[in-house]
């Protein structure tokens, strides 16, 4: 089993940044790919970005490209999500996920672990 803890959720005005960090413990593997989801109320999940153990493979999800950049430190077997220029319909609950992906990336299904999640508010 892994353990997923998101913090750095919190209300920001529009223009401005935030930083999520999601904390993994348990059995964490090279293997896993870490990212993030976010919901918003009736709606399904939306994937934001993904990055593999090492860093060489991201993934991004077309509504946060070059606002979102998503990063890790295995010795902390941390992993964060630095979001800059936010706008209101980023206003979502995010998830922090970690897994062994297939061939969608961006499939919620792909991913076998999901932390509490965090809210976002971006008010305009």
């Amino acid at each position: 089993q892994v353990q997923l803890v998101e913090s750095g959720g919190g209300l920001v005005q529009a223009g401005g940044s935030l930083r999520l960090s999601c904390a993994a413990s348990g059995r964490t593997s090279s293997r896993y790919f870490m990212g993030w989801f976010r919901q918003e109320p009736g709606k399904e999940r939306e994937f934001v970005l993904a990055v593999s153990w090492s860093g060489s493979s991201t993934y991004y999800g077309d509504s946060v490209k070059d606002r979102f950049t998503i990063s890790r430190d295995n010795a902390k077997n941390t992993v964060y999500l630095q979001m800059n220029s936010l706008k209101p319909e980023d206003t979502a609950v995010y998830y922090c996920v970690a897994g062994v992906i297939g061939n969608n990336p961006a499939a919620a299904r792909e991913y076998e672990y999901w932390g509490q999640g965090t809210q976002v508010t971006v008010s305009s």
